[in-house]
């Protein structure tokens, strides 16, 4: 069974005869042309447009049409012509807009990455950060030192007053 996109575009070379002469329609496509209403359809339109497009007739050119054009052309040549670095910067412009924007932009996006690279690594080797210079000192002795001192000093003030008393050895 064919699919409708193949049917379609089997009738639409048959019927305009592009790449093919006009044959019989293949006994698959009267097959499918039976069996599918959308592409029925699609067929009677496309048969309806050809005998349309077979009767029109091209309508007849206006006869001022030449002398017109030459006047506009003349009125055209007869303005005041751009310098040389106005035309180049015209066609540049519209080279950049018009045409090439889709070559433009891996290059724009590769530019403006180096930028943000170049611009954060320069942020950065400017901004001072905070080092200390001297070693942070504890003015609070800690519980074990502290002890060792009292004890010591304990010590100190028995033996004064062993050797008062007459200290026994």
């Amino acid at each position: 069974m064919m699919r409708c996109k193949d049917v379609q575009d089997e009738m639409m070379t048959r019927t305009v005869g592009i790449g093919a002469t006009k044959q019989a329609v293949p006994t698959v496509v009267r097959q499918h042309l039976k069996d599918c209403e959308p592409c029925r359809q699609e067929a009677a339109e496309m048969r309806s447009l050809m005998v349309a497009l077979d009767e029109w007739a091209a309508p007849e050119p206006n006869p001022y049409f030449m002398t017109r054009f030459a006047a506009r052309l003349a009125e055209e040549r007869a303005t005041a012509r751009e310098g040389w670095l106005e035309h180049l910067w015209n066609r540049v412009h519209a080279r950049i807009n018009y045409g090439m924007r889709w070559r433009l932009q891996p290059v724009t996006a590769t530019a403006l990455s180096v930028l943000v690279l170049v611009g954060g690594g320069v942020y950065l080797s400017h901004v001072e950060t905070v080092r200390p210079t001297e070693p942070a000192v504890i003015t609070v002795t800690p519980a074990v030192i502290h002890d060792l001192q009292s004890l010591d000093s304990n010590t100190t003030a028995l033996d004064t007053l062993e050797s008062l008393s007459g200290g026994h050895d």
